[in-house]
């Protein structure tokens, strides 16, 4: 019986809270050429001489907050999903291999697609935990993978499920949770606030592709367009399926962008400028949810939990909550599973043949 591999990705995440694994980390995180797009010797000098020295020891207390007993939250939850989606697996067919990798550190990439290749698996399938595609998140995982299979003798065929913003599971299983955070809090105003981007990495794909992406003439937040690999747009598109599914009214959210590293403009509107103005607006009940993130991180138990939440009490809000993520539940890890299936059974039909599959001399990439 052929083999199918599975490759679960996440961002990464240090060894410890330590200083030392932190610095470790935020230097092979940001020295990807993908995340920070300039020159070589710029981003050398940027992350090895300032951010990475100078950073470490306040990320390093970050973490220390969150880290449970069995690891970083990312690396736990990540663990509980991969299990959770090899066991569903198991109960249709033995024939499926599922590991779980991070871009930046442990476990990596390498690792587990050795582990694959060890087993004799005949094809692959990528699964960033990433519902919207950015170069320097999906961009990145993609081009790692190439780079390690193609110095294989034997390369199985690789396939990527590149963007899932508006699938029915991955909707379905935020909208529930925020449905139900809804119904308990009653906030005046949702806030979907996404891990935010430079506005450069928009201009790249801009020139390179006008059809997939329209900026700076896109108007993706007054209707959000169908362009998949325009992580704004598919961002807003996010925002408009789970508001559709959880019934929030038109008025009631907005989306915004978080997370913004130097003086370089990022995709806008920023979280905290739109906390500001949802005060002056009269929201004082206001509910937070972060659906770029699939795992509860710093971004979402701290930077939100925490950070935004204090701007917004101090600023004159009542009250601030906050939707976790769907981690590993069940709702999701089926999603999930139901994602990679469908994957798999398009491979397993012989009649299928993608418009956006080719050979190269690596082997053969469906996208």
């Amino acid at each position: 019986m052929k083999k199918t591999g599975v490759l679960i990705v996440n961002l990464g995440t240090p060894d410890s809270p330590s200083r030392k694994d932190v610095k470790t980390y935020l230097t092979e995180f940001l020295m990807d050429e993908r995340v920070i797009d300039i020159p070589a010797w710029r981003r050398t000098l940027l992350v090895k001489g300032i951010i990475a020295p100078f950073r470490s020891m306040k990320v390093a207390k970050e973490y220390k907050k969150l880290w449970m007993d069995e690891g970083s939250p990312l690396l736990v939850h990540g663990k509980e999903l991969a299990a959770k989606v090899q066991g569903l697996f198991n109960r249709e067919r033995n024939s499926v291999y599922v590991e779980l990798a991070m871009r930046y550190q442990s476990p990596s990439i390498k690792k587990a697609l050795e582990r694959l290749n060890k087993i004799n698996v005949h094809q692959i399938i990528v699964f960033p935990l990433f519902p919207q595609y950015a170069s320097a998140t999906t961009g990145s995982v993609a081009q790692k993978v190439m780079e390690i299979v193609s110095k294989w003798n034997a390369i199985p065929d690789i396939d990527f499920i590149q963007s899932y913003h508006e699938d029915a599971g991955f909707i379905e299983a935020f909208a529930s949770k925020v449905s139900a955070d809804i119904e308990k809090y009653q906030p005046d105003h949702v806030l979907f606030s996404y891990h935010g981007i430079p506005e450069r990495h928009l201009t790249n794909l801009q020139e390179q592709n006008e059809k997939q992406c329209a900026w700076p003439k896109c108007g993706c937040e007054k209707k959000a367009l169908n362009k998949p690999y325009c992580y704004r747009s598919a961002c807003f598109k996010t925002s408009e399926r789970i508001a559709e599914t959880s019934k929030i009214g038109l008025t009631n959210f907005t989306t915004s962008f978080q997370s913004r590293l130097g003086k370089s403009p990022w995709i806008k509107p920023y979280t905290d400028e739109m906390i500001k103005q949802l005060l002056k607006r009269g929201v004082k009940n206001l509910l937070v949810v972060s659906p770029s993130f699939t795992a509860d991180c710093l971004e979402t138990s701290l930077e939100i939990g925490e950070e935004y939440r204090e701007l917004f009490m101090e600023n004159g809000g009542e009250a601030f909550h906050f939707t976790e993520s769907l981690n590993a539940e069940d709702q999701w890890s089926k999603a999930v599973f139901e994602l990679i299936k469908r994957k798999i059974n398009k491979h397993e039909n012989k009649n299928y043949n993608s418009p956006y599959s080719f050979k190269h001399n690596t082997g053969t990439v469906t996208v």
